[in-house]
């Protein structure tokens, strides 16, 4: 038997023994249990006797590749794991990728190829805000489902989307709360890239640090995606000097932000900064020595040291490679898949209306951050956490909520 062979072997027991587990509690469709498609799928959708498509969108190329690169990664994983167990209602998936390129209006063009051409019953996909958005209308108006990965602002809710990552009450909240409490952060810088995320995010930040921690804020920035010149903000910043920059750049802007700041002289051994976007994929391409020190506010680290991490970790490095890396959102976008599996077999159906319906209440004891379940507001209950960037690229985690935060897009006093 050759070494490849057996490595191909270990591989495919390590998929299977993983799949079989990641759904505890939800009962498995034998072939003979496949019930006929004209049964669950009444309204179109690409569903056949042994297959059920669906797409992908995600930015594989332009800035924000280097953030969204995980999700398409993580999601088909789950995929490969969820038709080693037999699919979903005994039909295999199969996938429809397709390419936001880093462009919104592309995201939305594509969206609608995957809706009203290929008839998908589902989508795993987008990163930014400013992608959600410009392909909410679409997944609106032809009944679409989509599953948004991303730690995002909140003050949205739509029956067409399972927001799986945090909204602010549990991320931006949390962080600033924590800060204060830690660091007695008072004084507050907030930058961020120039579009609704971190706009949105830091008028949320601003009102919690003024209104409620009666702070200050000192400076706010924002600037272009893809932006690689920070020297004018880093001067600011030292005129400033805050006690805490509290910052949402996001992309390959990370990489020179964070290496401008180390060249200044800003480091996390001088300066508390508190990030709401660097991941260990973005980590990949800032270093681990330029961002040492800082903080980033997730509800998922690839340290976490829990079963169900472990054993995730392992079976997305014996696919992807022992360099391979796993962020925030990169887990969130592994969690859709199976979320999805669950409510189409909790319905017994394929039609968005049906899986919709069935959704809230879904619970996920084995997703590698731990339990979470869907709230009937489409977006998940989890425990947020704080870590601590290490030199050599990881995080330790220094602070988690004691339980899961219950999801509130729409906070009193914020909108």
């Amino acid at each position: 038997m050759s070494q490849d062979f057996q490595q191909s072997l270990r591989r495919r027991r390590l998929l299977q023994g993983l799949g079989a587990i990641s759904m505890a509690g939800l009962p498995m469709l034998s072939r003979a249990q496949t019930p006929p498609t004209a049964q669950v799928n009444t309204s179109k959708l690409a569903v056949t006797d042994t297959e059920v498509v669906v797409g992908q969108l995600h930015s594989s190329t332009g800035t924000m590749a280097i953030s969204e690169t995980g999700s398409i990664q993580a999601e088909q994983l789950a995929i490969d794991q969820i038709n080693a167990m037999g699919g979903v209602l005994g039909r295999k998936i199969r996938v429809i990728k397709e390419d936001g390129a880093s462009d919104w209006p592309t995201f939305a063009e594509k969206a609608k190829k995957l809706l009203i051409s290929d008839h998908v019953a589902t989508v795993f996909g987008c990163w930014t805000s400013a992608s959600r958005k410009a392909v909410l209308p679409v997944f609106e108006k032809e009944n679409g489902l989509l599953y948004y990965p991303t730690f995002y602002e909140g003050l949205e809710q739509s029956k067409n989307v399972i927001y799986t990552g945090q909204e602010a009450t549990q991320q931006i909240l949390y962080s600033l709360d924590w800060a204060k409490k830690e660091k007695n952060a008072s004084k507050v810088f907030l930058v961020g890239s120039d579009y609704i995320w971190p706009r949105t995010s830091m008028k949320i930040a601003r009102k919690h640090i003024e209104t409620f921690q009666k702070g200050k804020v000192v400076g706010e920035e924002y600037y272009p995606l893809s932006n690689t010149n920070f020297n004018s903000l880093i001067n600011k910043i030292k005129v400033a000097k805050p006690d805490l920059i509290f910052a949402a750049v996001v992309g390959g802007s990370n990489v020179a932000f964070y290496k401008q700041l180390k060249a200044a002289g800003i480091t996390g051994d001088k300066q508390f900064l508190v990030t709401l976007s660097v991941t260990e994929d973005e980590m990949l391409g800032i270093g681990g020595e330029n961002f040492a020190g800082f903080y980033s506010s997730m509800k998922y680290f690839q340290s976490l040291d829990n079963p169900n991490n472990k054993k995730f970790v392992e079976a997305f490095k014996a696919k992807y490679g022992p360099k391979s890396v796993i962020g925030d959102v990169t887990q969130a976008g592994y969690l859709g898949p199976w979320l999805w599996k669950a409510a189409v077999e909790k319905a017994g159906s394929f039609d968005v209306d049906k899986v919709v319906a069935a959704s809230p209440g879904i619970e996920l004891n084995t997703a590698p951050e731990g339990y979470v379940k869907i709230d009937a507001n489409h977006h998940l209950w989890s425990k947020s956490r704080i870590a601590q960037g290490l030199p050599d690229g990881t995080f330790k985690v220094v602070s988690e909520s004691p339980e899961l935060i219950k999801p509130d897009p729409f906070p009193k006093g914020y909108q």
